[in-house]
């Protein structure tokens, strides 16, 4: 299956007036995800094309280089003392407000409902990540500029 750039512009048109909710469609030479409406996150299109030359439109996520379709990393021996952060999106994760400021947290730091936890950068657009727990952070998974999938363990907290 092949799709021009004007053919895509038509299908995200279409999605745009429809419900449709998320869409993954692959062809030979790329990969198209379209997720909206999921709670506490952006829309977000990415479109993945390894051809030399393919097409990736203006307003698309810039593809991120990882395996296809590869899943988000697996938890290692996961203790049930601790609260899993996870990435609401698919985005670029970043410990800082800024290049060159501190972080918003430390491993050991303690955490409160609602403090800014990181920058998660997608499509351009900067969110700021709030803590939906409070406690310890005992573990940040994640390095600073790192693409992350929707899911991803970000860092775990022990609650309390």
């Amino acid at each position: 299956m092949q799709l021009n750039h004007d053919q895509l512009h038509k299908l995200l048109d279409l999605i745009g007036e429809s419900d449709i909710q998320e869409l993954k469609l692959e062809g030979d030479d790329f990969r198209l995800e379209v997720r909206r409406n999921l709670p506490g996150a952006a829309p977000v299109a990415v479109v993945q094309a390894p051809a030399a030359g393919a097409m990736q439109p203006a307003m698309a996520q810039p593809s991120i280089p990882a395996a296809p379709s590869a899943p988000p990393p697996a938890a290692a021996a996961r203790r049930s003392d601790l609260v899993d952060i996870t990435a609401p999106m698919v985005a670029t994760f970043y410990r800082s407000a800024a290049p060159g400021e501190g972080p918003f947290v430390e491993v050991g730091g303690r955490i409160n409902v609602g403090q800014p936890i990181c920058i998660l950068e997608a499509m351009k657009l900067m969110n700021e990540l709030e803590a939906e727990v409070g406690g310890e952070v005992v573990e940040i998974l994640v390095e600073n500029g790192t693409p992350v999938e929707f899911g991803q363990v970000l860092m775990r907290v022990k609650v309390g």
